[in-house]
């Protein structure tokens, strides 16, 4: 399941934030690299231990942490720190897989990563290029959405930058271990819990037919979820 996530930040929120970043020093990109992907990566990225980046990594994992749309899709079991990239013209990165293990310097903590999501920071009126392609089962799609709206996929997908040819791209991206391993599972799970929601502002939560629902939805947790 590729899902988009809007106003994770609000038009402000990630206006203001991309204010601060552009104001922070900058460093090429492949310092996060695995040896296949620093061979087609141009751009550059935030330093991970700078007070810059790690205000903006608390900025965007409370409002993470705080939608509800985000927590019902990835069920997150641990979500790698936040990181910040920049692209402009002539940078890129080609097609690549994201590592199966990332493993954060700071903490020692290693994730599976399950899921990938980028949060676009700057609107896509603003620069040319730049869209991220995933292929899947059906082809590639294209995807350059609002400031403040997330893209959540599989890690396990083959997917690129296209090369910015004018202006700036600022973004966020992060890698995450859910509860529930497998995408088959949880992608069912999220279309069980929406349609419990939404049956539930119909009738009322006490309604048998949300009660069994929901007991469905708890149980089958309990049954895929990793501790």
């Amino acid at each position: 399941m590729i899902l988009q996530i809007d106003n994770v930040l609000s038009k402000q929120e990630a206006a203001d934030l991309r204010g601060r970043l552009l104001d922070a020093e900058w460093v090429d990109g492949n310092v996060t690299s695995g040896a296949g992907a620093a061979s087609v990566k141009r751009n550059r990225q935030l330093p991970e231990e700078g007070a810059v980046t790690q205000a903006a990594q608390a900025q965007v994992s409370a409002a993470l942490m705080g939608n509800a749309t985000f927590l019902a899709a990835a069920l997150p079991h641990s979500v790698f720190p936040p990181l910040f990239n920049r692209y402009g013209p002539g940078e890129t990165f080609g097609l690549h897989v994201d590592n199966a293990i990332r493993f954060h310097a700071g903490t020692g903590a290693r994730i599976r990563t399950d899921l990938s999501a980028t949060l676009f920071l700057t609107e896509p009126e603003d620069y040319e290029g730049g869209e991220l392609r995933i292929e899947g089962n059906s082809g590639t799609t294209s995807y350059k959405l609002p400031a403040g709206s997330m893209l959540l996929y599989p890690s396990t997908t083959l997917h690129k930058v296209e090369e910015v040819t004018s202006g700036e791209r600022v973004s966020c991206f992060m890698w995450l271990q859910s509860l529930v391993a497998d995408h088959a599972e949880r992608e069912m799970l999220y279309d069980l819990d929406r349609t419990t929601q939404a049956l539930s502002a119909e009738r009322g939560k006490a309604d048998r037919e949300v009660l069994v629902l929901t007991q469905l939805y708890h149980n089958l947790v309990r049954r895929w979820a990793e501790s």
